[in-house]
């Protein structure tokens, strides 16, 4: 693309992860996975080595006032749960509820709804690193983040025994970095 002064680079279109036309607010189960920038390993560390210690995860006091932020949640929206949820050296997984029953029935995706500024998951994705960017006067996070609608209650304990298991399968995870 040529303006004045020279030529500008074409910058890279971002693709919309959304799934278009759901309703972010609706009741139902949700998957949701918030990277930190650049994949460092700021919120803590898995320690023990199976099979004869468990991992788990050593938080920093990054991964400290995550927590602290994440238990938070149910208090500010007092129609959504934190099901389960681990805090990974550079990355955090939640099963997040929103309004009763686990895995309501959601239907097909394709009804209209809020605006995915006005949606409540990416409400409290902003909140989470709204306030520790505020805390820590750096933004540590990935733009954007992953989520997945959940289906029925089978994928439901699928994904709650994946975040159960991700610190002991840390060395093969995707977002290890070592």
């Amino acid at each position: 693309m040529w303006v004045r002064g020279g030529f500008l680079k074409e910058l890279p279109v971002r693709k919309d992860v959304r799934l278009r036309g759901f309703d972010y607010s609706n009741a139902g189960c949700y998957y949701v996975t918030i990277c930190v920038k650049d994949r460092h390993e700021v919120l803590g560390e898995i320690v023990g080595d199976a099979p004869l210690r468990v991992p788990c995860s050593i938080l920093s006091k990054y991964g400290v006032f995550v927590d602290a932020q994440i238990q938070k949640i149910s208090g500010v929206y007092p129609f959504v749960s934190v099901d389960n949820y681990v805090i990974m050296p550079n990355h955090i997984h939640m099963l997040v509820t929103i309004g009763g029953k686990i895995c309501q029935k959601m239907g097909d995706g394709t009804r209209g709804g809020a605006s995915p500024t006005k949606a409540v998951i990416p409400q409290i994705v902003q909140s989470l690193k709204s306030m520790t960017t505020k805390e820590f006067g750096f933004n540590m996070w990935q733009r954007s983040y992953h989520d997945r609608i959940i289906r029925n209650e089978e994928e439901y304990h699928r994904i709650w025994r994946y975040i159960d298991e991700n610190p002991a399968k840390w060395a093969e995870d995707e977002y290890h970095t070592k």
